[in-house]
């Protein structure tokens, strides 16, 4: 099986033409719903997602946080769908994300917000999905078709349309221009497949993905993806939680991967891959502040809220190869279907 040959490897490389899509088709929808959430003035948000789209929740709550000083929760699709609760959300934004729209439990909890007061925003590369009827707001992610199982330029894409919608919401100009920038960062990004850290996983079925702020959302993603595609291992941890236990099945050549943007957090990710590679591990970090640990080229956008858009596609470049690599194909994991339906 050749690189080329995959579906997930083709989608990989379409990922700077589904980014610049999205960034020159759904503007309108963007700034309406950004007026709407600015109209709302909400204390905090809410988010519904599942899978990889619950890691793009978790990169916007990041965001959130830090460039509006307002939280988002999480909310378990299970409190509608099973439960059948009706939550007191009254002045707040939901924010929910599906590549599909389909997912009932997803429909049904973002459906129960409105009824419980707040502003609805849908994510989905499916205007038309259920998801979308039940929404006051729609962002249509434009990634055009994916058919690999692996979700990639709609991940990528949903991320855009979140990151995108804040900043409007906070009138952020340098935010806005690095958002308009991705096209050509990732257009570099997928070019990056990390040969380095793929050698350090031949022979290895466990594996440590580390991040912190905005770069764990990227990291718990990374682990997901080893885990569908690769049939490997992975857990992911924040580097400020990994030496408090998990740490201690670290062992010689044990492979780790410290996904760091370049902000605040960099120093602190850093010395914690730098600490884990002294211990014998094969530690491979996106940052040139490390010492021990070896440097993963990466490319920066401009603004540290946007790197870890081009970190996760240049990761996707990676493990599309390491699948391969092992005989797998990542177009058709085992035991799974592109959109899973919970109730």
């Amino acid at each position: 099986m050749t690189h080329t040959q995959t579906q997930m490897r083709r989608e990989v490389l379409e990922i700077p033409i589904a980014a610049e899509r999205l960034l020159s088709e759904g503007r309108d929808d963007v700034r309406r719903a950004a007026d709407a959430v600015r109209k709302q003035n909400p204390k905090f948000l809410v988010s519904v997602a599942r899978g990889s789209s619950d890691h793009v929740a978790t990169y916007l709550k990041y965001v959130s946080e830090l460039l509006m000083a307002r939280p988002i929760a999480s909310i378990g699709p299970s409190i509608a769908s099973i439960y059948n609760r009706q939550l007191e959300l009254n002045g707040s934004v939901c924010l929910s994300v599906s590549q599909s729209g389909k997912s009932p439990d997803i429909v049904e909890m973002a459906r129960m917000a409105r009824a419980g007061g707040a502003l609805s925003v849908a994510m989905t590369n499916h205007p038309a999905s259920p998801l979308a009827m039940v929404a006051d707001h729609t962002l249509n992610l434009h990634a055009g078709p994916e058919l690999s199982v692996a979700a990639t330029k709609t991940f990528v894409n949903s991320a855009i349309a979140g990151v995108w919608l804040l900043a409007e919401w906070a009138e952020d100009e340098k935010l806005i221009g690095s958002i308009a920038d991705l096209p050509s960062r990732l257009e570099q990004a997928v070019k990056m497949d990390w040969p380095e850290a793929r050698s350090a996983l031949s022979g290895r079925n466990s594996i440590f993905c580390l991040g912190r702020g905005p770069s764990c959302a990227i990291s718990n993603e990374a682990a997901l993806k080893f885990k569908e595609t690769c049939q490997i291992h992975a857990e992911s941890y924040s580097s400020a939680e990994v030496l408090h236990g998990p740490v201690s099945i670290v062992d010689g050549g044990f492979p780790v991967i410290a996904l760091a943007a370049q902000d605040e957090a960099e120093p602190a990710l850093a010395a914690v891959a730098d600490v884990i590679a002294s211990k014998g591990a094969s530690v491979f970090a996106t940052s040139t502040q490390v010492e021990s640990a070896n440097r993963l080229p990466t490319v920066r956008t401009a603004h540290p809220l946007t790197d870890p858009i081009t970190l996760i596609t240049s990761f996707y470049a990676m493990v599309e190869r390491v699948a391969t690599a092992r005989g797998i194909n990542p177009d058709a994991p085992r035991h799974l279907q592109k959109v899973t339906e919970t109730v």
